[in-house]
């Protein structure tokens, strides 16, 4: 696929499957992961106390999945599309302002 002009509507259209990748795991065009909701997975979900946050911003930076945006007081907006609940901003949190509860779905 290397060179090649990709349809974007198209490629994503198609019917995924391992005879459909991209030989060596190729990445055909960029950003095509915001096509891919991934906050399904999760079976907890982080939610926010905003009286105890003190905008610390550990939980932005240690999210791996980049599912945390901050608001103008730098208190965490949890984006739970891509959010699979992977507990880490709770963790590091210092003032125990984020919590983790069962996704109901």
């Amino acid at each position: 696929m290397s060179g090649q002009k990709i349809n974007m509507d198209e490629f994503l259209k198609e019917q995924w499957g391992a005879s459909k990748l991209p030989i060596g795991g190729v990445i055909p065009a960029p950003a095509t992961s915001l096509h891919y909701k991934t906050g399904d997975w999760r079976e907890f979900k982080p939610i926010l106390d905003a009286e105890k946050c003190t905008g610390c911003t550990k939980c932005y930076f240690v999210c791996p999945d980049d599912a945390i945006r901050m608001d103008e007081n730098f208190h965490p907006i949890f984006d739970y599309d891509f959010c699979k609940g992977c507990t880490l901003c709770a963790d590091v949190c210092p003032t125990e302002a984020i919590s983790i509860v069962k996704e109901v779905k």
